[in-house]
This record gives structure tokens, C-alpha cells and sequence, in this order.
């Protein structure tokens, strides 16, 4: 897998360069230089416990993000995946203390764990501290080394901690309720794609295709079995039950469900993975009472996602409904148990009556189907990519071969491509498979009613999308077959010239459709869709 390239000036300047856009995206947050953190603005001097947190840079938006009121006062930022340093952390702790102590949110990795002890050691005269150490993840639960790692329970708990400070409790209460929803949370994560170091030469682990990495860490560690991807709905159902066997879940209990995305994830495939959770706890009887989906906890650039589940009592829920305005905490939460919904799309009439076959679009259909990969790559050649999986959408439920006759087969194909397909393509060729079905069906001559047919679709679509010829779309094919069959030319003939209309994007570029939208990086590729276009014409031409 090629690493990917990140935006920067240098490697050596990525963190403070990205520190200095943050600081200036967002008011509320400040930078203080000497020696290094991130705090809260404006801070009233009211006696109130602090609470800090912090860890290594790659995280993003945690920590900086959950700066603000109501969550954490400082974050430490060390280098990318490396822990703040002691002096950051003093610095820090003295700058949030305001006369009833600061509350340290650590991570449980070594480096972290140090440097904040170290830290309390050396205020242990000066400031009141204590500590909660997050260790939530599953996939390094063992009865020997440093125990489970922190990862996605992290922000829950600086949620939860950031509010019972707001609200006045003093350090005991807030590093009791911090403890207690950290020792009630367990997470997991799964990868697809390791992540890259900024002027690393490589990822940090290298996954073969078809293979995704099992329990994987935050910093960019791999995980603990490297098996064959499997579907979402397995997936998560694995990485559900480690997450219920370690806190003894039971049916009946209440939880906070965070799917987190570790740097790539798409919103879509976050949504997916949300409602196989959602499905999945409502089976086992698990009351899922607050929910976030969306990336807050990163390992720079992973490309999958994790599960963390955080078993709720009253207290810490009223405490995780608090207000914050902490940059990346959602303004909205997802409150009560989720709608476990039937999301399906209503299947068109697009089936075509039992009779007699009709072969040319049999034979159409057929082509187009066993092209898909080609129609595929010409697309991203020539246009935004999507042609291939749009005519598959339109014509890949059908059963070859096509039964009924041609304006009922026609009719049926023209409701798929507006239906089931969408786009540009959906709309295009499903005006011109509704044109072909009417002329079909108000005439029994084949010949005058693909002439008929074909004019009105090439009007209908010169109208619709503003093309004309040489502007390397379907009217370049379109056109030349409807002129064709205008002068009454043989089939064979119309689906010569269909073809030569289709070659003659090749050397054109496009400045109608999707292909105007790539310019020259078109040119030398065939559109597609005008290649689709002399396919229809030439299936014609050999059923007579």
C-alpha cells in the first residue's frame, strides 16, 4: 500500500504549523509557548477544580478539540504519537489550578502514564492533584504488562470529568466519577488501511488486499490477528462480544455507544457500522442511551473505525448531558435507544411481462452487464467514475433473457435506469429507453419504430442536458443513428455510424456532462456512455 502524502512544509514543523491553524480556527483557545500547551481563553477565577489532559499529536480532534467549558481547561500536545513531556504537564497543572486542585486524564500508555506522575511529583507541594488513567481497550487486556491501552473512552471520560468539575464537586468526587466511568468502558478497533508518520517512508504495518488487522492501537500499532475481511455485520458482532465478555454486560444494562472513525473512515461506512451496532445491542437487550458517531479519537490517517461502550448509572449520564462548548464535542447528542428501521427503497414495476424474448436487448443488456468493469475504468478515465456501478444498478437484477415484447422490455428497462440508477446516466438513458418504449408501442414496424424512437429520445435529451455533438457525450453516438435511420439507412449501416459517433470522443474533450469536468485528461479515452449508445444500435442491427 502506497503512504499517503500528507500537506506540509516539513516534517519537522507539521505539529506546530497545525497547532498555529488550530489556535487561529478557534478563539476560545489558546497557546501558551513556554512550555507548550493548549488552555481555555477565558476562564473565570471562581475556585473550581481543573481538569487537564493530553498525549501524543495524531489524535485529533482529541485533545485540542475538547478544550472548552465543561470539558477539559489545558491539553498537552507532544510530538505525533508521543507523550507530552513533564514540564508541559507542570505547566499546565499550575496555569488550570484554581484553589481546589487539577485532575490529570491520562492515557494508559507508558510514556503518558510517566510523564503525569512525574508531573504530580513535582507539584506535590505546590497543588493539589489527582489522576484517572483510561484503559479501555480490549485487544491488550492481559494479566501481565501495562494492561489495556486508552483509546476511544478517553473523551467520555474528560466529558464526564469536565462537567462534574463545572458543576463545583471537588477533586475527590470528580477523579471518583472519572475512575468509574473509565472502569465501565471498553473499546476495540479494527483496520483496513495502517496509518503513515509524516516523513515516514512507509505505513506502519503492511496489510495484503482482502486482509484487515484485528485490535489495532492508536498509534498505529498493529493489532492482534490479521485475518480476511469479512462483512460489517460479522465484524462488528466480533468485536461486540470481546467488548460485552470483558464488562460483563448484561441484558437489561444501560450504555454510552461511541463508533469512532481512526482517520479515514467515511461518514457513510461510520453510519453503517452505527446502525449494526445499534442492531446487534438491541438483540442482546442492551439499552443503548446515548450515542455519538463521527471521528474524535484518530491515529492520524487509519483508514477503519472503533467500538466503545461505556456502562451507564444516573449520575454519569446527567454528567454526560451537560453542556460544553469544547470545539469538537457534537452539538447533539442521540438521545434514547435508536430506531432499529427497515431502510429500503421501494422496488419499482420494472419487470417485463412472460412471452416471447426479446433478443436484441437481450443481447444488449448481456454486453453492457459483462462490461461493467471496462464501462468502469473508462469513467475514471473520462469522467467522475460512477458509470460503471450506475449501469450495473439499472440492468443487474434483470434475467436474461428478457421476456415480453420490445416496448415492454423497454418500458421495464427505462424504469430501472430512472429508479434504480440516479445520476446523470439514470436520467439519460431512462428518457431514452421511455422514448424507444412508446414508439415501440404505437408501431409494429421495428424499423419505424426505432426511427421514431430515437429522434424523439435525441430531442428529448439535447433538451435536457444542453449537449450536442462533439461535446463528447451520448448525443455524439445518439446523433449519428438517429440521422441514419432518418434517411433510411439499413440497420447495419445505422449501427456503423453509432460507432464512429462513439469513436469520435476519443479525440474531443468534453464540455457537457461528467467528462467537462476532468477537461483534457478526457481526451483519448471513448465516452462511455455514447460506447453503451452504438452498443444498442448494433444489438439491433444483428437480431434482423
Amino acid at each position: 500500500m502506497t503512504p499517503h502524502e500528507y500537506v506540509l512544509n516539513s516534517p519537522d514543523t507539521f505539529i506546530t504549523d497545525a497547532l498555529r491553524g488550530f489556535v487561529a480556527a478557534h478563539p476560545s483557545i489558546a497557546w501558551q509557548p513556554d512550555p507548550g500547551f493548549l488552555h481555555r481563553r477565558d476562564v473565570s477565577e471562581e475556585p473550581r477544580v481543573g481538569v487537564i489532559s493530553g498525549g501524543g499529536s495524531g489524535h485529533e480532534p482529541m485533545h485540542s478539540g475538547m478544550i472548552g467549558a465543561g470539558m477539559i481547561d489545558a491539553a498537552c500536545p507532544g510530538l505525533v504519537f508521543t507523550s507530552p513531556n513533564a514540564l508541559q504537564i507542570v505547566g499546565a497543572t499550575r496555569w488550570a489550578d484554581r484553589g481546589k486542585g487539577v485532575l490529570h486524564v491520562v492515557k494508559n500508555y507508558t510514556g503518558d502514564v510517566m510523564n503525569f506522575r512525574i508531573a504530580r511529583h513535582i507539584l506535590r507541594d505546590d497543588v493539589a492533584t489527582d489522576h484517572v488513567v483510561v484503559a479501555d481497550d480490549v485487544a491488550t487486556e492481559s494479566e501481565t504488562g501495562p494492561g489495556r491501552r486508552g483509546t476511544g473512552a478517553t473523551i467520555i471520560v474528560e466529558k464526564v470529568c469536565g462537567a462534574a468539575a463545572a458543576r463545583g464537586l471537588d477533586l475527590a468526587h470528580v477523579a471518583e466519577l472519572g475512575r468509574r466511568t473509565a472502569d465501565n468502558a471498553r473499546s476495540i478497533a479494527v483496520a483496513y488501511r495502517a496509518c503513515t508518520v509524516p516523513g515516514a517512508d512507509g505505513l506502519t504495518f503492511e496489510l495484503d488486499p482482502g486482509e484487515m488487522e484485528f485490535g489495532v492501537g492508536i498509534h498505529g500499532e498493529a493489532g492482534e490477528e490479521r485475518t480476511t475481511r469479512v462483512g460489517a455485520h460479522e465484524l462488528v458482532s466480533r468485536m461486540l462480544e470481546r467488548i460485552s465478555e470483558s464488562l460483563g454486560l448484561q441484558r437489561g444494562e444501560r450504555v454510552i455507544c461511541l463508533v469512532n472513525g481512526l482517520g479515514s473512515a467515511h461518514p457513510l461506512e461510520l453510519s453503517l457500522v452505527f446502525g449494526e451496532v445499534a442492531a446487534e445491542l438491541d438483540a442482546r437487550g442492551i439499552a443503548v442511551e446515548r450515542s455519538m458517531v463521527g471521528t474524535f479519537v484518530t491515529a492520524l490517517d487509519m483508514t477503519g473505525f472503533s467500538i466503545t461502550l461505556v456502562r451507564l448509572d444516573d449520575e454519569v449520564r446527567s454528567l454526560f448531558d451537560d453542556e460544553t462548548d469544547a470545539p469538537a464535542w457534537p452539538s447533539t447528542i442521540a438521545r434514547g435507544r435508536p430506531a432499529i428501521s427497515d431502510i429500503t427503497f421501494a422496488e419499482p414495476d420494472d419487470s417485463a411481462a412472460d412471452g416471447t424474448e426479446s433478443a436484441w436487448l437481450s443481447d444488449f443488456v448481456g454486453q453492457v452487464l459483462g462490461s461493467i468493469d471496462d464501462l468502469t475504468t473508462l469513467d475514471q478515465q473520462a469522467g467522475d467514475g460512477d458509470f460503471g456501478t450506475n449501469m450495473k444498478a439499472a440492468l443487474g437484477h434483470f434475467d436474461l433473457p428478457l421476456q415480453g415484447t420490445d416496448a415492454e422490455v423497454l418500458t421495464a428497462i427505462s424504469t430501472s435506469y430512472l429508479v434504480r440508477a440516479g445520476g446523470t446516466s439514470g436520467a439519460v438513458f431512462g428518457v431514452l429507453f421511455r422514448e424507444l418504449a412508446e414508439a415501440f408501442a404505437d408501431s409494429d414496424d421495428f424499423a419505424t419504430a426505432l426511427r421514431v424512437g430515437t429522434e424523439s429520445a435525441l430531442t428529448e435529451i439535447r433538451d435536457l442536458g444542453g449537449a450536442e455533438v462533439g461535446d463528447n457525450t451520448v448525443v455524439d453516438a445518439l446523433s449519428p443513428a438517429a440521422r441514419a435511420l432518418s434517411n433510411d439507412e439499413a440497420l447495419p449501416t445505422v449501427a456503423d455510424k453509432a460507432e464512429e459517433g462513439a469513436e469520435s470522443t476519443r479525440d474531443t474533450t468534453a464540455s457537457k456532462g461528467r467528462a467537462s469536468y476532468v477537461g483534457e485528461n478526457a481526451r483519448g479515452v471513448v465516452d462511455p456512455g455514447a460506447l453503451v449508445i452504438s452498443w444498442l444500435y448494433r444489438a439491433a442491427a444483428e437480431s434482423t
